[in-house]
């Protein structure tokens, strides 16, 4: 069942689907009473969307190129959805699933999928849970996962942003990221990890959407003809990682403990909102050099986001 729940809370409810454990709307109360729908939300609730609007994806997030890794000495092929490449847990992966609904309370839900060994090619039974809470600020997910074999697991929530008018152009993003990863014409990870100083990438003193999009066409920084990267925010742990400041004096923060996060400006929705995707990093398990996303036994997999929002 695909049952929309509904959390409240002060200024701010939430409506999530258990399709893809999904944030389908957002509302915040402004200054002069009225509510607003801050998430891209899809035209119908009960159709997987290719654009991940609002969903929580996995087993994986991002790519992994060609399909396929190695682990333990042992490799794995995948299932590809994005020509050779294997795109936010492939085909039928966490986003496109019914998770189960375990616990509902006035302010909180938790969902609940298991993966089984095997799954789109990955090794180990994975289990995963999604935990939305409403609070005093805004919202957050938490993911937990445990796995009965090494896997590698990165998880995280896809919603696109519009803190108001049609378009996200007149927003404004600040990012506390001196550094990217490259990637190639397939948009898999070279393995380096580059400076934002000097290129049209750099947001660390904050850039308006549609110059940061003209800037990178320009440079050919570009993808698909805007922002799509991965970003290596500094520092560690828990710390804001995005600000977005909208047009009419409405902003959100965006806190995480993940190593990354991924801009995306939207190009396919018509930059009808701004995706930020805090993860780990893309083709991790192809690269010894990114920090790793293999959740072995015993471990027990947290990735936690808050969406904290405030008025000028």
């Amino acid at each position: 069942m695909n049952t929309p729940i509904r959390l409240h809370r002060g200024g701010f409810a939430l409506t999530l689907l258990p399709l893809g454990a999904t944030l389908h709307g957002f509302d915040v109360a402004l200054p002069d009473g009225s509510w607003r729908n801050v998430v891209v939300s899809r035209d119908d609730p009960d159709a997987v969307h290719s654009s991940y609007l609002g969903a929580s994806v996995g087993r994986c997030a991002n790519r992994i190129g060609h399909a396929r890794f190695e682990l333990d000495g042992r490799s794995y092929r995948l299932l590809a959805n994005e020509g050779d490449n294997h795109l936010h847990g492939g085909p039928g992966g966490f986003s496109e699933r019914i998770w189960q609904v375990a616990e509902v309370t006035e302010n909180s839900a938790t969902f609940t999928l298991v993966s089984e060994d095997g799954d789109q090619g990955y090794p180990g039974r994975v289990v995963a849970r999604a935990t939305y809470t409403v609070g005093d600020d805004g919202a957050e997910v938490v993911y937990r996962a445990r796995t009965d074999a090494a896997t590698p697991v990165n998880l995280t929530s896809h919603p696109y942003f519009r803190l108001g008018g049609t378009s996200i152009d007149d927003h404004r993003v600040t990012m506390p990221a001196s550094a990217y990863t490259p990637v190639d014409a397939a948009m898999i990870p070279t393995g380096e990890t580059r400076a934002v100083t000097g290129t049209a990438l750099d947001f660390r003193a904050g850039a308006m959407v549609k110059q940061a999009c003209t800037a990178a066409v320009s440079a050919g920084l570009d993808a698909n003809g805007g922002i799509d990267h991965n970003f290596v925010v500094d520092g560690s742990g828990w710390r804001e990682q995005v600000r977005l400041d909208g047009p009419d004096g409405l902003t959100l923060r965006v806190l995480s403990d993940a190593p990354a996060v991924q801009l995306y400006s939207g190009e396919l929705i018509g930059r009808a909102g701004l995706a930020i995707e805090p993860q780990g990093f893309p083709d991790a398990p192809n690269h010894a050099s990114f920090p790793s996303v293999i959740l072995h036994p015993g471990q027990e997999y947290l990735r936690r986001i808050r969406w904290s929002f405030s008025h000028a």
